[in-house]
Parts: C-alpha cells; structure tokens; sequence
C-alpha cells in the first residue's frame, strides 16, 4: 500500500505523529499497534527515496480542528466526526483534517498554485519535517497527478 501512494504522487504529506505517545493511551494501543503506523510511515520514507518524491511529515497540532476554509480553531472530541464551523463551513472531520495536512506541507515545499484534494492522488521523496529546506526535494511538487 505504501509504495503505491508514493508511486502515485508527487507529494504525500502525514501528520508526524509520536506512535509511542499514542500507545499510552491504553484504550487505544492495540489499535494504534495493530494498524502498524510506525511501519507503514517506515515504509512511506523508504519508497519516497526510492521512487523520488516528497514525503512531508507535519505538526499534528489542531490539524482536525482548525477549519480549512477560515482558519478558525473549533474545539471538539475524539467523537465529534463532523467539522462545523461559525463561518459555515461543514465537512467530514477526517477530510478538514486532510486539507489542513496537505495546506502545511505544500506550505513547506513553497508550493503557491492551486491544488486539488482527491482521496486517490496523494505522493512523494524523503520524509521532511515542516520548516526544513526542502531544495532537492521540490522538483516534483509542481507535475499533476497522473490521476487528472
């Protein structure tokens, strides 16, 4: 699964989640563990340098909170799944969370032009924390998805 979304992309962009932080919470360790996040990040790393694209991993901090349209911070649980926000804008949590990912990194690339979120077209080179000089890594940012 990991070499087919880097395959697939020129940039693939994921929270830089602390895996070991999260298995604390004991109500959701076997999940976390089961689902192999830290491999499957692993493996996006390594066929990011393989195939030469971008992987950006960004700070995670209110990424499912802030809304995608304003800016705006709107609190809400784990249990919470839809994004309601003052100025109107409704989206699946999930989604507003995945705009906002994908906002940070292309922000890191200095990506300035439009941009399509599709479900299906996400991809990348080496793992990248945000703020990094990313100068060889920028090339293939600006190409489209083969998937439009």
């Amino acid at each position: 699964v990991a070499r087919c979304v880097i395959q697939s992309n020129d940039l693939v962009a994921y929270e830089n989640l602390r895996i070991k932080n999260l298995v604390k919470n004991h109500c959701l360790a076997k999940s976390i563990n089961d689902a192999g996040w830290y491999q499957f990040r692993k493996w996006l790393e390594y066929f990011g340098v393989k195939f030469g694209r971008i992987t950006v991993a960004v700070n995670p901090a209110y990424t499912s909170q802030e809304c995608s349209n304003c800016g705006a911070v709107v609190k809400k649980s784990l249990s919470t799944r839809t994004h309601v926000c003052e100025c109107g804008f409704e989206m699946d949590r999930d989604w507003n969370a995945a705009i906002n990912i994908l906002k940070l990194a292309l922000s890191t690339v200095g990506h300035t032009g439009t941009w399509i979120l599709d479900p299906n077209a996400l991809g990348d080179s080496t793992s990248t924390q945000v703020g990094e000089i990313l100068s060889e890594q920028v090339g293939s940012v600006n190409k489209e998805s083969p998937h439009f």
